[in-house]
Protein backbone atom coordinates (compact mmCIF):
# COMPACT_ATOMS: atom_id res chain seq x y z
CA UNK A 1 0.00 0.00 0.00
CA UNK A 2 1.22 3.59 -1.39
CA UNK A 3 0.06 5.35 1.27
CA UNK A 4 -3.07 5.08 3.97
CA UNK A 5 -6.42 7.49 3.79
CA UNK A 6 -8.08 6.44 7.22
CA UNK A 7 -11.21 7.99 7.84
CA UNK A 8 -12.85 8.82 11.11
CA UNK A 9 -16.87 9.03 10.83
CA UNK A 10 -19.42 8.73 13.12
CA UNK A 11 -23.53 8.82 12.18
CA UNK A 12 -24.29 12.08 12.48
CA UNK A 13 -22.59 13.00 9.22
CA UNK A 14 -25.13 10.69 8.12
CA UNK A 15 -25.05 7.50 6.73
CA UNK A 16 -25.30 8.80 2.66
CA UNK A 17 -21.88 10.61 2.83
CA UNK A 18 -20.53 7.72 5.12
CA UNK A 19 -21.43 5.15 2.12
CA UNK A 20 -19.88 7.49 -0.75
CA UNK A 21 -16.36 7.99 0.76
CA UNK A 22 -16.11 4.20 1.41
CA UNK A 23 -17.47 3.62 -2.66
CA UNK A 24 -14.76 6.43 -3.45
CA UNK A 25 -12.04 4.13 -1.89
CA UNK A 26 -10.80 4.79 1.83
CA UNK A 27 -8.23 2.33 3.42
CA UNK A 28 -9.44 2.37 7.16
CA UNK A 29 -12.52 3.67 8.65
CA UNK A 30 -13.06 4.20 12.21
CA UNK A 31 -16.53 4.54 14.00
CA UNK A 32 -16.01 7.16 16.54
CA UNK A 33 -19.15 8.41 18.44
CA UNK A 34 -19.79 10.03 21.49
CA UNK A 35 -22.24 10.84 23.73
CA UNK A 36 -24.89 7.95 23.33
CA UNK A 37 -25.50 4.46 24.99
CA UNK A 38 -23.63 1.24 24.20
CA UNK A 39 -26.63 -0.46 22.66
CA UNK A 40 -26.60 2.59 19.90
CA UNK A 41 -23.01 2.54 19.54
CA UNK A 42 -22.89 -1.32 19.01
CA UNK A 43 -26.29 -0.58 16.91
CA UNK A 44 -24.11 1.70 14.41
CA UNK A 45 -20.55 -0.47 14.39
CA UNK A 46 -23.07 -3.14 13.40
CA UNK A 47 -23.89 -1.35 10.32
CA UNK A 48 -20.75 -0.11 9.48
CA UNK A 49 -19.49 -3.48 9.91
CA UNK A 50 -22.24 -4.58 6.92
CA UNK A 51 -21.13 -1.49 4.93
CA UNK A 52 -17.68 -2.79 4.52
CA UNK A 53 -18.06 -6.49 4.42
CA UNK A 54 -16.45 -7.53 1.03
CA UNK A 55 -14.61 -4.17 0.74
CA UNK A 56 -11.32 -3.11 1.01
CA UNK A 57 -12.05 -0.98 3.58
CA UNK A 58 -10.78 -2.08 6.79
CA UNK A 59 -13.12 -1.21 9.76
CA UNK A 60 -11.61 0.19 13.56
CA UNK A 61 -13.59 0.99 16.39
CA UNK A 62 -12.32 3.96 18.50
CA UNK A 63 -11.95 3.58 22.43
CA UNK A 64 -14.61 0.45 22.72
CA UNK A 65 -12.92 -2.93 22.98
CA UNK A 66 -15.93 -4.53 23.58
CA UNK A 67 -17.83 -3.35 20.57
CA UNK A 68 -15.03 -3.80 18.29
CA UNK A 69 -15.30 -7.59 19.41
CA UNK A 70 -18.90 -8.05 19.10
CA UNK A 71 -19.20 -6.66 15.64
CA UNK A 72 -16.79 -8.05 14.75
CA UNK A 73 -14.27 -5.10 13.78
CA UNK A 74 -11.08 -5.70 11.46
CA UNK A 75 -9.70 -3.76 14.99
CA UNK A 76 -10.00 -1.00 17.76
CA UNK A 77 -8.13 2.11 18.29
CA UNK A 78 -7.13 3.34 22.07
CA UNK A 79 -6.48 6.17 23.62
CA UNK A 80 -4.41 6.62 26.36
CA UNK A 81 -7.00 6.52 28.79
CA UNK A 82 -8.48 3.62 27.22
CA UNK A 83 -8.17 -0.17 27.82
CA UNK A 84 -3.94 -0.71 27.67
CA UNK A 85 -2.49 -2.17 24.29
CA UNK A 86 -0.92 -5.01 25.71
CA UNK A 87 -4.12 -6.10 27.59
CA UNK A 88 -6.10 -5.41 24.17
CA UNK A 89 -3.57 -8.02 22.56
CA UNK A 90 -4.07 -10.70 25.03
CA UNK A 91 -7.64 -10.30 24.05
CA UNK A 92 -8.09 -9.86 20.05
CA UNK A 93 -4.57 -11.71 19.22
CA UNK A 94 -2.32 -11.67 16.37
CA UNK A 95 -4.69 -11.53 13.90
CA UNK A 96 -6.65 -8.10 14.79
CA UNK A 97 -5.32 -4.18 14.12
CA UNK A 98 -5.05 -2.48 17.33
CA UNK A 99 -4.41 1.32 16.42
CA UNK A 100 -2.60 3.95 19.56
CA UNK A 101 -2.72 7.20 20.00
CA UNK A 102 0.11 8.63 20.73
CA UNK A 103 1.14 12.31 21.15
CA UNK A 104 4.85 11.91 22.93
CA UNK A 105 7.71 10.11 22.13
CA UNK A 106 7.10 8.03 25.19
CA UNK A 107 3.54 7.21 24.36
CA UNK A 108 4.86 6.17 20.60
CA UNK A 109 7.72 4.03 22.16
CA UNK A 110 5.59 2.07 24.90
CA UNK A 111 2.49 1.38 22.14
CA UNK A 112 4.90 0.42 19.87
CA UNK A 113 6.54 -1.80 22.65
CA UNK A 114 2.99 -3.05 23.66
CA UNK A 115 2.51 -4.47 20.46
CA UNK A 116 0.29 -1.58 18.42
CA UNK A 117 0.00 -1.63 14.69
CA UNK A 118 0.47 1.64 14.12
CA UNK A 119 -0.08 5.43 16.00
CA UNK A 120 -2.37 7.83 14.78
CA UNK A 121 -0.16 11.63 16.09
CA UNK A 122 -1.83 15.01 16.23
CA UNK A 123 -3.21 17.02 16.86
CA UNK A 124 -1.69 18.49 13.48
CA UNK A 125 -4.23 21.30 12.87
CA UNK A 126 -7.53 22.86 15.03
CA UNK A 127 -10.04 20.10 14.51
CA UNK A 128 -14.09 20.41 15.37
CA UNK A 129 -14.43 17.08 16.57
CA UNK A 130 -12.15 17.20 19.45
CA UNK A 131 -11.82 21.17 20.46
CA UNK A 132 -9.82 20.39 23.57
CA UNK A 133 -7.01 18.76 21.06
CA UNK A 134 -3.36 19.47 21.92
CA UNK A 135 -1.46 21.07 19.02
CA UNK A 136 1.47 18.89 17.82
CA UNK A 137 4.74 20.51 15.98
CA UNK A 138 6.68 18.88 13.35
CA UNK A 139 9.79 18.62 14.93
CA UNK A 140 8.01 16.30 17.97
CA UNK A 141 5.42 14.82 15.16
CA UNK A 142 9.49 13.52 13.33
CA UNK A 143 10.99 12.54 16.96
CA UNK A 144 7.83 10.11 17.64
CA UNK A 145 8.30 8.88 13.98
CA UNK A 146 12.38 7.94 14.37
CA UNK A 147 11.24 6.45 17.86
CA UNK A 148 8.68 3.77 16.84
CA UNK A 149 8.95 2.11 14.10
CA UNK A 150 5.69 1.06 13.24
CA UNK A 151 3.11 3.06 10.74
CA UNK A 152 1.36 6.71 11.93
CA UNK A 153 -0.90 8.44 10.69
CA UNK A 154 -1.44 12.38 11.02
CA UNK A 155 -4.62 12.89 12.80
CA UNK A 156 -6.37 16.57 13.89
CA UNK A 157 -7.80 19.11 11.58
CA UNK A 158 -6.79 17.44 8.36
CA UNK A 159 -7.43 18.71 4.35
CA UNK A 160 -6.74 18.13 1.23
CA UNK A 161 -5.37 21.73 1.37
CA UNK A 162 -2.84 20.82 4.44
CA UNK A 163 -2.49 17.19 5.02
CA UNK A 164 1.23 17.93 2.32
CA UNK A 165 2.27 19.28 6.06
CA UNK A 166 2.40 15.87 7.75
CA UNK A 167 3.81 13.61 4.58
CA UNK A 168 6.51 15.88 4.28
CA UNK A 169 7.53 15.11 7.82
CA UNK A 170 6.71 11.17 7.00
CA UNK A 171 3.39 10.46 7.89
CA UNK A 172 2.17 7.19 6.75
CA UNK A 173 -0.96 8.52 5.67
CA UNK A 174 -3.80 11.12 6.96
CA UNK A 175 -6.64 10.34 9.10
CA UNK A 176 -9.74 12.98 8.02
CA UNK A 177 -13.14 13.40 8.89
CA UNK A 178 -14.75 16.83 8.87
CA UNK A 179 -12.59 17.47 5.62
CA UNK A 180 -14.42 14.38 4.04
CA UNK A 181 -17.32 13.97 5.40
CA UNK A 182 -18.16 17.86 6.10
CA UNK A 183 -18.05 18.30 1.99
CA UNK A 184 -20.80 18.37 -0.74
CA UNK A 185 -19.07 15.99 -2.26
CA UNK A 186 -17.16 13.50 0.08
CA UNK A 187 -16.10 11.26 -3.10
CA UNK A 188 -14.44 14.19 -4.46
CA UNK A 189 -12.39 14.69 -1.14
CA UNK A 190 -11.59 11.72 -1.29
CA UNK A 191 -10.03 11.24 -4.73
CA UNK A 192 -7.78 14.72 -4.23
CA UNK A 193 -6.46 13.16 -0.61
CA UNK A 194 -5.32 10.23 -2.59
CA UNK A 195 -4.00 12.26 -5.13
CA UNK A 196 -1.75 13.90 -2.38
CA UNK A 197 -0.97 10.92 -0.44
CA UNK A 198 0.17 9.13 -4.06
CA UNK A 199 2.08 12.70 -4.85
CA UNK A 200 4.07 12.08 -1.42
CA UNK A 201 4.82 8.72 -1.69
CA UNK A 202 6.49 8.83 -5.05
CA UNK A 203 8.20 11.86 -4.34
CA UNK A 204 9.20 10.02 -0.71
CA UNK A 205 10.74 7.30 -3.15
CA UNK A 206 12.73 9.36 -5.48
CA UNK A 207 14.16 10.94 -2.43
CA UNK A 208 15.25 7.37 -1.41
CA UNK A 209 16.36 6.51 -4.86
CA UNK A 210 18.85 9.63 -4.56
CA UNK A 211 19.87 9.32 -1.32
CA UNK A 212 21.06 5.76 -2.50
CA UNK A 213 22.93 6.24 -5.55
CA UNK A 214 24.69 8.94 -3.75
CA UNK A 215 25.48 6.87 -1.17
CA UNK A 216 26.66 3.85 -3.87
CA UNK A 217 28.64 6.00 -5.76
CA UNK A 218 30.66 7.59 -2.30
CA UNK A 219 31.84 3.86 -1.69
Amino acid sequence: MGGWLYLIADFSYGERKIQEALAAGVDFIQLREKGISSAEYLKRAKRLRELTQGGGTKLIINDRLDIAMLCGADGVHLGQSDVPVRDARRLLGTEKIIGATAKTVEQARQAAADGADYLGSGAWFPTETKADAVPISAEVYRAILANAPIPNVAVGGITAENGCRPLACGATGLAVSAGILKADSPAREVRELRELISKSCKDRKKEEKYEDSAYDSRQ
